[in-house]
């Protein structure tokens, strides 16, 4: 107790490891791509927290801000050290950042693909910003791979085999815990002249009242879960099923397409971007017929035109995405197909904006959803105050426009 009364749970703030839980619920590091480097780069994670400043890349200026508003945690988009390094001496400009965080007690978390694919992500984001609807992915993620585990149990001893399973990891479907399927039968068997069984005698057939339960639990969990099993029932040798469930994508993944809620030119939806979007010297660039109807429309934050292939196959009729470059770009335009309307237009078009533009949006989304999982926790999350920074971190400067007198090819 304080000469100010008790204080409550709520009153504390969190530790940097409860912050991280929190942030790594949203945006698992296991859906982040292969060569990304995700999660905390810097920090104690049993140091409290109870300012986090939310930004796109990891730059001087930002990390500078961190310090100057008191931050205790910076998370960014962009990775600090996305390529292995063998050295963060300060004489680079990496290892300085990592010197200036460390000095001022800033820990430093990145969320980045794994931030991409999330619901309410990235591209969440940038698809909620820009007017569409009805998301869904334009690459979706496998769903995790899944075992059925069958067990016949006797009746008394049902109840603690499905909470060791479960305590395992078995049973969890969303937000649900311990989930089974209980039904009960006659189990009969013939222990042979060296069995010890637990019910029974050697060389008599025994009938026991057993319950059957099914429960289902991720395949990477497999040995875990039939080893805490085996480990509290009665059995000499339980009898139990491993089978392998079909695995169904995921509502989450690369991307989104969605649509319009009423049709708009091309123009008038570049007109929509521009003014949805963080202002830069880029503005948005638009590829194909100004006046030509969009209703179904593919967005990717950052990056995106590796993905064409998907985009043609969702069926939009313009791609929003950032870093679009020639070849490609020439390529898919090129490519492009008639749309159904009968309008002899060929789509997609492309809407290509800045890549620090088309990923601010997630910013103050990713804010807001903290503050949300700490308060709903006794994480002490009424103690945290979060901020974005509106710094613009595209590299870009400045824009000339060509003259109009100019050569023309």
């Amino acid at each position: 107790m304080t000469q100010d009364g008790p204080t409550s749970d709520h009153d504390r703030p969190p530790t940097l490891a409860d912050v991280v839980a929190c942030l790594e619920r949203r945006y698992p590091p296991r859906t982040a791509e292969a060569w990304d480097a995700v999660g905390l780069v810097t920090g104690d994670p049993g140091q409290p927290v109870r300012r986090v400043l939310f930004a796109v890349d990891p730059t001087a200026a930002v990390v500078d801000e961190a310090v100057e508003w008191g931050a205790d945690l910076l998370v960014t988009h962009h990775p600090l050290l996305l390529r292995p390094v063998h050295s963060v001496a300060a004489t680079s400009v990496k290892g300085a950042l990592v010197h200036r965080l460390a000095r001022a007690g800033v820990a430093l978390h990145v969320a980045h693909t794994n931030a991409d694919a999330a619901d309410g992500g990235v591209a969440h984001a940038l698809a909620d910003v820009v007017g569409l609807v009805d998301l869904e992915p334009l690459v979706a993620l496998p769903g995790d791979p899944l075992d059925k585990h069958v067990v016949f149990v006797p009746d008394a001893h049902a109840e603690a085999v499905l909470d060791a399973m479960a305590d395992a990891g078995a049973g969890r479907i969303g937000d649900y815990s311990r989930a089974a399927w209980l039904a009960s039968g006659t189990g009969t068997f013939l222990p042979g002249p060296a069995a010890r069984p637990a019910v029974g005698t050697p060389g008599v057939v025994e009938r026991v009242a057993e319950t059957r339960v099914e429960t289902v639990a991720p395949r990477r969990l497999r040995e875990r879960v039939v080893a805490a099993m085996r480990a509290v029932h009665p059995y000499e040798e339980p009898a139990f099923d491993v089978v392998e469930l079909a695995v169904a994508d995921r509502a989450t993944g690369t991307g989104r397409v969605g649509r319009l809620p009423r049709p708009l030119t091309l123009r008038a939806f570049g007109e929509q971007v521009a003014a949805a979007l963080p202002a830069t010297e880029q503005g948005v660039r638009l590829a194909g017929d100004l006046d030509a109807p969009v209703e179904r429309v593919a967005v990717v934050g950052g990056s995106g035109d590796s993905l064409f292939d998907a985009v043609r196959a969702s069926g939009a009729d313009a791609y929003l995405t950032a870093d679009l470059r020639h070849h490609p770009a020439s390529e898919l335009r090129e490519r492009a197909e008639f749309a159904a309307t009968g309008d002899g237009v060929r789509r997609p078009f492309l809407v290509d904006v800045a890549h620090f533009a088309s990923e601010w949006p997630w910013l103050p989304r990713a804010a807001a959803d903290l503050r949300a999982d700490l308060a709903a926790t006794s994480a002490g999350g009424t103690t945290v105050d979060t901020r974005v920074s509106t710094l613009r971190t595209d590299p870009w400067t400045a824009r000339l426009a060509s003259p109009s007198e100019g050569p023309r090819p």
